[in-house]
């Protein structure tokens, strides 16, 4: 495979799995973009907050459902306009809100509105997708989107590694906060400059207050129950899965590339 062959690769694992190294290896070997359901979230909950809406998302929610969504876009498009935003990412970002601020999952039905905004954007090529699909529902979504486009998904690569090890590697994992950067780093395996600061850009990295013991036990049943199947249901879909292991005995970037580039080349 080379750069320019391949158009899409999703990316799946468990939380804490060692995700980011793997797609950094296909990122810089194919020209491939990274989309990521988090930075998608962040993207479009960011466009509302900048609206200075002074109101709640709960205005435009009655008895379980948002109100149209003409009703809702000529209730920001003032705000937007002033805010050189675009009122369709604010609208977005205004459903989105309305389940992150309360704690709750966003529904399948929005998370796919958001992922499909960006993944039309980016035509439905050359990605790397992060983070999505996540349930079977969601999967669904993305083999009749991509049929659509006419595009498709080359493969799937599984990061794997077992729960216990999941749970020691993501208490010790740190974030570089710099919106531009967002290298990860972990203080055993791969640990930033003096423990502190991040290689690339200098920042000083933080640990993410969702890292904690019990809340990595949650996501990783969340795994089990839903993720897990929505893979399922892409490999029946003729999708071929290629699986990589989470920990390697020399854990370099190289040993990293080798292993991912030997695990693709399996299937072609």
């Amino acid at each position: 495979m080379a750069a320019g062959t391949v158009q899409n690769i999703v990316v799946a694992g468990k939380s804490g799995a060692g995700k980011q190294p793997r797609i950094d290896v296909l990122t810089a070997e194919f020209g491939l973009t990274q989309l990521s359901t988090g930075n998608i979230f962040r993207e479009y909950l960011g466009a509302y907050k900048k609206l200075g809406y002074p109101g709640t998302p709960s205005d435009f929610h009655r008895d379980g459902h948002f109100l149209p969504d003409a009703q809702i876009t000529d209730a920001l498009d003032p705000f937007a306009k002033a805010a050189a935003l675009p009122t369709a990412s604010a609208v977005l970002g205004l459903k989105a809100a309305f389940f992150v601020d309360q704690g709750l999952f966003v529904p399948d039905g929005i998370t796919n509105e958001l992922f499909a905004s960006s993944f039309r954007s980016a035509k439905g090529r050359g990605l790397v997708l992060d983070g999505y699909p996540r349930t079977s529902d969601q999967s669904r979504f993305l083999l009749d989107l991509a049929h659509q486009m006419g595009t498709k998904l080359d493969l799937i690569l599984m990061v794997d590694n077992d729960d216990e090890a999941i749970v020691q590697r993501t208490i010790g994992r740190r974030i570089c906060p710099n919106k531009s950067c967002g290298k990860v780093y972990h203080l055993e395996y791969k640990p930033p400059r003096e423990g502190r600061f991040c290689l690339a850009c200098g920042s000083e990295v933080i640990w993410r207050s969702d890292d904690t013991e019990e809340k990595i036990q949650k996501r990783l049943q969340e795994f089990h129950e839903k993720a897990a199947p929505a893979i399922q249901l892409l490999q029946d879909a003729g999708i071929p899965l290629a699986s990589v292991p989470g920990n390697l005995p020399v854990f370099t970037e190289q040993a990293v590339r080798n292993s991912v580039l030997e695990a693709i080349q399996a299937l072609i």
